[in-house]
């Protein structure tokens, strides 16, 4: 078990992927075929639902298909994991986010989030965001972790725990190329002139990742290279010279 650090949120809720019921919904999931048989046979594309969450307003049962363009939003205690194309999703309790549509009813274009946290793997693809209150990413395939904070007027956290992200805030923009968990703050004023600010890593863990890309037939990168980095938001598997978080670099 990966270390983790935790800021507002427990330890329950980032080690959901340890629940039986989980262990045994992923196994029947990834048994079954996963989301292209689930289509085909019109099943659920809900792998778990813990608690109670609403669609569109409504009260969302474990036997429903989430849609791109559905809006969804989890109550206390709450956790939900569904599979749409070959994107997964984690959504944790008290969150509230829309899955905009994009080319396909099966693709996502954006997954716009107002609060709350969700981890996420999206396989390859183009055209597909997540934003926030305070800032935007650019998928192009990739592991990442997000978090809106409301006590902190919005603020919000990105963490591209492996892969190749577009990075924007205000008027700061970033590529951000991970191996390991490379995390930003979108701040709400600026600090010391920045917008797009380094954080650490924080409230997710490396097992949940793995969980999620397995249900998309995926392996993260520190699985692919059979070793992981210092999880400490700088996002390298080794220190090399010259490396600098790019919420760093001058603009």
């Amino acid at each position: 078990m990966t270390q983790h650090t935790l800021q507002g949120r427990t330890e329950d809720e980032v080690l959901w992927f340890q629940r039986r019921s989980f262990l045994q919904a992923a196994a029947a999931w990834t048994a079954m075929g996963g989301f292209a048989v689930a289509q085909a046979q019109q099943r659920t594309n809900i792998v778990e639902l813990q608690g109670e969450a609403l669609i569109n307003g409504a009260r969302l049962t474990p036997q429903q298909v989430i849609q791109s363009g559905d809006s969804l939003e989890t109550g206390p205690g709450s956790s939900l994991i569904f599979v749409i194309g070959n994107s997964s999703f984690q959504v944790r309790q008290n969150s509230r986010l829309t899955v905009e549509r994009g080319a396909t009813l099966n693709a996502v274009s954006v997954l716009r989030m107002i609060t709350g946290a969700v981890a996420s793997v999206w396989g390859r693809g183009s055209s597909r965001q997540i934003v926030t209150p305070t800032l935007t990413a650019g998928i192009r395939g990739t592991g990442v972790y997000t978090e809106v904070f409301p006590a902190q007027s919005y603020r919000s956290y990105f963490c591209n725990c492996y892969g190749t992200v577009d990075m924007g805030a205000g008027p700061d923009r970033a590529v951000s190329r991970a191996d390991y968990h490379q995390a930003f703050w979108g701040e709400v004023e600026p600090k010391e002139g920045k917008f797009l600010t380094p954080a650490k890593a924080i409230n997710h863990t490396d097992e949940e990742l793995e969980f999620l890309a397995r249900l998309v037939d995926q392996r993260t990168a520190w699985q692919i290279a059979g070793k992981k980095g210092v999880k400490d938001g700088s996002g390298y598997m080794e220190e090399k010279p010259g490396q600098a978080h790019p919420a760093a670099m001058p603009r």
